[in-house]
């Protein structure tokens, strides 16, 4: 294992030497929060591949294939459904509003007023995805190192922490780019080949295996009916996302990058599949579906190879925990903080404003750490995060960009109201069933609608400035004044 060891102490200290040269370039509140919109197509679509995939779809997905074979990569399948959609469909748009965060994009379709409210529930769902990738320490630390739960989690979420307040963006982008290779070369070039050999190839595995592990719909329609409306629908509207379509050079670059990062993630989720389906042969009897990645890693592969192939797995969980963590503090200082306080932003604070930022990324990284330690299931707490996602934010967010009629007393009602009916829901029936997102999305939009069309339609000037905003006709939101020229 020595040479494990070495490979991973390499690549974490890589990540920490990436964060201080990102600090050199974070300069600037668009510097450090989006990357000052630079991206171009093969970083966005490098990063944005990353910030999706995370443990989840790596540690977790090859666990449901182990559970349920081919079938198992639905749950990734559907993000990576939802990256095409959002962009094909949305992302030129998003890019071309020039804002920081999706509340700032609420304020500008309907007029303001509707910041705050959304900001409490978009920063609920970034700080417990965040958590949940955090947990996630955990579990690979332990593989590598045998270290204490507790411990590991410190371990990874401080070197996280480190780099995402050095450089924001910057050093995010490129330690996602890392990460993104990495990924690529230890999950789909090493691992899936070898763990397909040693299982005998597909013959053997379909030979030993039952015929419903080779079936597209065996883990059940409902099931992917759920994943749809969590996942392909989160990938629309969330902080996270949005935030690295708001790093795109052009809207050009933000269609066809995250065109090509949601084929990636579909190429991903049947790698991932496979490898737990073979998994399942080699390892009939494994407590926990969850130990098919870990366990086919440290039986399976030579030393060097496996410790590239558990690098990969930290490179899942870090591109989303510090995805998820600048999301967090974004929206913690731009849309609950700076409002509640009611602070004017001074014209000129560039610099003071990032280490505002900077700030922020670090006590939300605290939280982060201190949530994690306290809690113990990744999936209850992913759940919690996608059904606040969806049940509180998915219709006013597309209702805004889809309908001219929605009303920001609309926009508030359905907040409330599907945040309440989720929470509510979770409560009665349970964290892990399927009502709460059901219901919640359904009274969400019932009460866009109904008090929509009962109030006062959104002023026509602020759906003039909306248009052009969405046309890129317009500077920079007030946050950021645009300079005068020289």
């Amino acid at each position: 294992m020595a040479v494990d060891y070495l490979v991973i102490v390499v690549y974490l200290a890589g990540m920490l030497a990436m964060g201080w040269w990102g600090m050199r370039r974070a300069r600037s509140k668009s510097e450090f929060l989006v990357a000052g919109r630079r991206l171009g197509p093969a970083m966005y679509s490098g990063t944005m591949a990353a910030v999706v995939l995370g443990g989840a779809s790596t540690i977790g997905g090859v666990g449901l294939g182990y559970q349920y074979g081919l079938s198992g990569a639905w749950m990734v399948v559907t993000i990576g459904l939802g990256l095409l959609a959002l962009s094909v469909f949305f992302s030129a748009r998003i890019a071309r509003l020039k804002v920081y965060t999706v509340s700032e994009m609420l304020d500008l379709r309907y007029g303001g007023r509707a910041g705050v409210i959304s900001g409490v529930v978009m920063w609920a769902y970034t700080l417990m995805l965040a958590v949940t990738s955090t947990l996630a320490y955990a579990t690979i630390f332990d593989v590598l190192f045998d270290l204490n739960r507790t411990v590991a989690i410190v371990l990874g979420g401080s070197i996280v922490v480190a780099y995402s307040v050095l450089g924001g963006m910057w050093s995010i982008t490129l330690t996602d780019m890392v990460q993104f290779v990495v990924k690529t070369v230890g999950v789909l070039l090493l691992l899936l080949p070898v763990a397909v050999v040693k299982a005998g190839g597909f013959a053997q595995m379909r030979a030993e295996l039952p015929a419903s592990y080779f079936d597209p719909l065996g883990i059940g329609g409902e099931t992917i009916f759920t994943y749809v409306l969590i996942y392909t629908f989160g990938m629309l509207i969330g902080q996270d996302i949005w935030q690295r379509v708001f790093t795109a050079r052009s809207d050009r670059t933000a269609r066809w990058g995250g065109t090509v990062a949601g084929t990636y993630c579909l190429a991903y989720a049947l790698a991932g599949a496979v490898i737990g389906t073979a998994a399942k042969v080699l390892y009939p009897k494994l407590g926990s579906a969850d130990d098919a990645f870990a366990t086919i890693v440290k039986d399976e592969l030579p030393a060097g190879v496996r410790g590239l192939v558990l690098a990969a797995a930290l490179a899942a969980v870090m591109s989303t925990s510090s995805g998820a963590l600048i999301a967090c503090a974004t929206v913690a200082n731009n849309d609950i903080w700076s409002r509640l306080r009611g602070a004017v932003r001074p014209s000129g604070g560039a610099h003071d404003e990032v280490r505002g930022n900077r700030a922020f990324i670090l006590l939300m990284g605290l939280a982060v750490i201190g949530t994690a330690i306290a809690l113990n299931n990744v999936v209850e707490a992913l759940t919690v995060a996608y059904n606040l996602l969806v049940g509180g934010l998915l219709v006013p967010i597309l209702g805004g960009l889809l309908w001219r009629r929605g009303t920001v007393q609309g926009a508030l009602a359905s907040v409330v109201v599907g945040g309440v009916a989720v929470i509510t829901l979770m409560a009665t029936h349970g964290i892990l069933a399927n009502e709460p997102v059901y219901y919640g999305l359904a009274a969400s939009l019932a009460a866009y609608v109904v008090v929509s069309l009962l109030t006062r339609p959104t002023d026509a000037a602020v759906l003039a400035a909306w248009r052009e905003r969405l046309a890129g006709r317009s500077p920079e939101h007030a946050s950021e004044p645009v300079p005068a020229p020289q």
